[in-house]
C-alpha cells in the first residue's frame, strides 16, 4: 500500500494526475505488466495500432494476445512521429488500442503538448478505442522539453487510458523489477486477475526500494538527463560526420536511431554484401567490436538503434570502431 501511494504522489507530482491506491498496479517489471494489461484487454481480432519504429516486444505481446498489430510509419522527417491524420487513417472498426511509447525506444522520439493535442482529438471521435502510454522514460527528455501523457492534454480520455512506468530507467534500477501501472476503475481489477495468475507478486524488497527512489529526492533526475544530452549531442554530431550515415537528435530517452540507407548495396572487406541493417548490425559486431540493433527488429529499415546508456569513453571508441568499419566498405 505504501508504495501504491507513493505511485499515486508521483502521478500527482510529475503528471497533474489523480489516481486512487485502488487504481493502481505493481508488477515484476514493466514488461510483465505490459503484458499483463493487454491479455486483459485484447480478444481475438482486435487490432491494436502502433507506430513504428516500436519497441519490439510490442508485436509479440499483441499478437499473444490474439489480435493483430497495425502499424503506422513514422518517418524521421517528421521526427519519428505519428501525427493525426496517420492515427485517423489507421482506425478500423476493429481498432480495440492505441499504444504511445514517449520517449520511444528506438528513436529516443517524445511528444510535447501540442503532438499530443494532435492525436487525442482524434481519439475523442473515438468512443471504444483504449490508450495505453508506455512513459517508462518520461525522466529522460533533454533542455526544456516537457513531455505530455494523453490524460494531461485530455482529462476526457481518463477512462479509457491506462499509464504504465517504473523505476528502470529514471533511477537506473533495472535490476530490481518494479513497473507501476494506473489507469480506470473498470480496467484495473481485470488487469489484477491476469497478474495474480502470473506473476503473482512483484518482491519486497524491490517494493521497498522503489519506495525509497519514488518518495525520496528528485532533483537529481534532471542532472542525470543533462549528462545524456551532452553524450546525445556527442554522438548526434559524430555520427553525422561518417559519409554513408544520417542521424536524427532526437527529444529524449538515451537511443540514437541512425539512418544507414547509404550504406546498403556496399560490400564489406570479407567480400559480403550489405542488403539490410541486419547485415549492417552484424558487420559492426564482427569487424568493429560494436553492437547495435537492426532497425528491423523495430519495424523499420534501413537504420539501426545505438544505446548511449554508457561511458563517453566507451562511446568516443565505438564512434571510431565503426568511423573505420565504415571506410573500409567498398
Amino acid at each position: 500500500m505504501a508504495l501504491r501511494e507513493a505511485v499515486c504522489d508521483k502521478f500527482k507530482r510529475d503528471n497533474r494526475l489523480d489516481y486512487s491506491p485502488a487504481q493502481v498496479l505493481i508488477d515484476s517489471g514493466v514488461k510483465p505488466l505490459l503484458f499483463h494489461a493487454l491479455q486483459a484487454m485484447l480478444d481475438a481480432g482486435d487490432e491494436v495500432i502502433i507506430p513504428v519504429p516500436c519497441w519490439t516486444s510490442y508485436i509479440g505481446m499483441v499478437l499473444l494476445a490474439g489480435a493483430q498489430p497495425v502499424f503506422v510509419r513514422c518517418p524521421e522527417e517528421r521526427g519519428f512521429k505519428m501525427q493525426g491524420a496517420d492515427l485517423e487513417q489507421a482506425i478500423t472498426a476493429k481498432t480495440r488500442l492505441v499504444m504511445l511509447n514517449s520517449p520511444s525506444n528506438p528513436t529516443g522520439a517524445a511528444y510535447n503538448a501540442a503532438e499530443m493535442q494532435g492525436l487525442t482529438d482524434v481519439l475523442l471521435d473515438h468512443p471504444d478505442i483504449w490508450v495505453l502510454a508506455d512513459d517508462i522514460y518520461e525522466h529522460i527528455v533533454f533542455g526544456n522539453f516537457v513531455t505530455a501523457n494523453p490524460v494531461q492534454v485530455e482529462p476526457a480520455l481518463y477512462e479509457r487510458t491506462i499509464t504504465l512506468n517504473g523505476v528502470s530507467k529514471a533511477y537506473a534500477m533495472t535490476g530490481w523489477r518494479i513497473g507501476y501501472a494506473a489507469g480506470p476503475e473498470t480496467l484495473m481489477p481485470a488487469v489484477l486477475k491476469v497478474m495474480s495468475q502470473s506473476t503473482g507478486c512483484a518482491s519486497s524488497i524491490g517494493q521497498a526500494a522503489a519506495l525509497a527512489a519514488l518518495s525520496g529526492p528528485q532533483d537529481y533526475l534532471r542532472e542525470r538527463a543533462a549528462v545524456y544530452q551532452q553524450r546525445r549531442d556527442f554522438l548526434v554530431g559524430r555520427l553525422n560526420a561518417i559519409d554513408g550515415l544520417r542521424c536524427h537528435s532526437p527529444e529524449g530517452a538515451f537511443y540514437l536511431f541512425p539512418s544507414c540507407g547509404e550504406l546498403l548495396g556496399k560490400t564489406t572487406p570479407g567480400g559480403e554484401r550489405l542488403d539490410d541493417s541486419k547485415d549492417l548490425a552484424k558487420y559492426l559486431l564482427d569487424s568493429a567490436g560494436v553492437a547495435v540493433v537492426p532497425g528491423s527488429a523495430f519495424e523499420y529499415d534501413p537504420n539501426f538503434r545505438l544505446s548511449y546508456a554508457a561511458s563517453m569513453a566507451d562511446l568516443e571508441q565505438a564512434c571510431e570502431h565503426i568511423e573505420q568499419a565504415v571506410k573500409a566498405l567498398a
